[in-house]
């Protein structure tokens, strides 16, 4: 039987300020469907940063077509491009801190301050981790950088896993500053702080060797089919981040000429434009996304005049293609170091599950903020 819903029905937007995917399964009742427990996905629709419903049913007839509604939201955080202040901490968890107690904390911090001070949370957990609260929702081989990544000549990119990250991105270094010092207060009972990074931007795009950073980056239009679990596999609405320190050797690379650079980067430093033919141990060459799999990068240069560096930051769908680039820049499988490793350390290397909103959510003990 066919209903008009249209005279009361209004959705409405609720809380639109990002382009957060979110995926809706929505059981809808039709005569022809074999299956009753069949669910249909509809279009991703944008949603607000503290996770309500961007669009709300508002009549009984409605709700009986809609029927019952799941839905998975990516953290906006992770596109909230054109932030001026960033931080990264990773924690460990204490030793005698049950995992959900700790996955209770996190999702505390989530709740009330996500949008304080105009101020972007997003957080992240170890794989087996959070593979031990909800082992169907997370992807089946998704795994922590438990190992150092060893390449051609000995060369190592170390492992150093932590138990979650949160990474905060706000308009100025001060309302950062203050939600970290929350945030850390906030969890001291259940974790301790285990590295702590402030990025900044360079020149509006540009990473400290004066190269544009993130020349392949998809648009955000095209941002979260590359970096968000599409519905119907385990994670839906979660990504996968590969978070790593690169130290730069900032005179050995200032010492070479402009040419001498775009061979090493395999662009042009101040068109980027990629060279051709392209140098196969340039970066370009060995991190091309056309080869590897995309990406979404959202890099950020850190530290003082006399120490500093890049902290890379890459968001997946899979974790294969992060890791194959990893092996890539590191020669594992031919020999063939990426040259920008000679002139860059990296320092630190984690693998972190970026859950849904409501993932984390459900883990939460105090009311919701939104």
């Amino acid at each position: 039987m066919e209903t008009d819903i249209d005279s009361r029905y209004e959705p409405r937007w609720a809380n639109v300020r990002d382009n957060s995917p979110r995926f809706t399964l929505i059981d809808l009742p039709h005569p022809a469907r074999r299956d009753p427990e069949e669910t249909y996905l509809t279009n991703p629709v944008p949603i607000g940063l503290d996770g309500e419903t961007g669009l709300r049913a508002t009549s009984a007839a409605e709700r009986k077509i809609m029927g019952a509604v799941t839905t998975y939201t990516a953290q906006a955080g992770i596109f909230a491009v054109g932030t001026t202040a960033q931080a990264w901490v990773e924690f460990d968890r204490h030793r005698r801190t049950p995992v959900r107690t700790l996955a209770s904390a996190v999702a505390n911090l989530r709740e009330p301050r996500t949008n304080m001070a105009g101020v972007n949370l997003v957080a992240g957990f170890r794989p087996e981790l959070w593979r031990s609260l909800v082992p169907r929702e997370i992807p089946r081989r998704l795994a922590g950088y438990n190992h150092d990544l060893v390449g051609a000549d000995g060369y190592v990119m170390p492992g150093t896993q932590h138990d979650v990250v949160l990474w905060f991105a706000g308009g100025s270094p001060d309302v950062v500053f203050d939600e970290v010092r929350l945030a850390i207060q906030g969890l001291k009972s259940v974790a301790s702080v285990t590295e702590e990074t402030h990025g900044w931007p360079y020149h509006q795009d540009r990473d400290l060797t004066g190269f544009v950073d993130g020349t392949e980056n998809p648009t955000l239009i095209e941002a979260p089919g590359v970096a968000v679990i599409p519905e119907g596999k385990p994670g839906a609405g979660g990504s996968i981040l590969l978070l790593q320190k690169w130290k730069h050797e900032a005179n050995r690379w200032e010492s070479l000429s402009v040419p001498a650079q775009e061979r090493v980067i395999g662009r042009t430093k101040a068109e980027s434009e990629e060279l051709d033919p392209k140098p196969p141990d340039s970066h370009a060459s060995r991190t091309d996304q056309d080869v590897f799999g995309k990406i979404f990068r959202r890099n950020v240069p850190y530290g003082t005049a006399s120490d500093h560096g890049t902290i890379f930051v890459g968001f997946c769908a899979e974790q294969r293609p992060l890791a194959r680039m990893l092996e890539s820049m590191a020669g594992v499988r031919d020999g063939v170091r990426d040259a920008l490793t000679r002139y860059t350390i990296p320092v630190t290397g984690s693998y972190y599950f970026v859950p849904s909103i409501e993932a984390v959510r459900r883990f939460a003990s105090v009311p919701s903020s939104g």
